[in-house]
């Protein structure tokens, strides 16, 4: 009669254990944060994109009036680089890696 010296084991034999997954969010908090600054960056420079546009006198239209205030520098300049630098910290808060 033949002696038994270890029981049958699939570890034995090359056969995978189960290795549990961690059950957590892709975004952190850091990746939220700097996704809602992003959106404050971009709802701003859009706010201050707004104003009366070129032949508009006291919000009525005036075909005979020009208004010099759409090309401000907040509406050229500020507005669209808040608005761009918005969207690179939106794009950054997604392929940030949590840690």
């Amino acid at each position: 009669m033949a002696k038994k010296t270890a029981q049958f084991s699939a570890d034995r034999f090359g056969a995978a254990k189960e290795v549990p997954q961690e059950k957590s969010f892709y975004f952190g908090k850091d990746n939220y944060r700097f996704m809602l600054i992003g959106l404050a960056l971009i709802v701003v420079g859009f706010l201050l994109m707004m104003g009366p546009d070129a032949n508009t006198v006291d919000g009525k239209y005036d075909p005979n009036s020009w208004n010099e205030g759409i090309f401000s520098v907040r509406r050229i300049r500020i507005a669209p680089f808040l608005v761009i630098a918005g969207f690179a910290v939106e794009v950054y808060a997604i392929l940030k890696r949590n840690k």
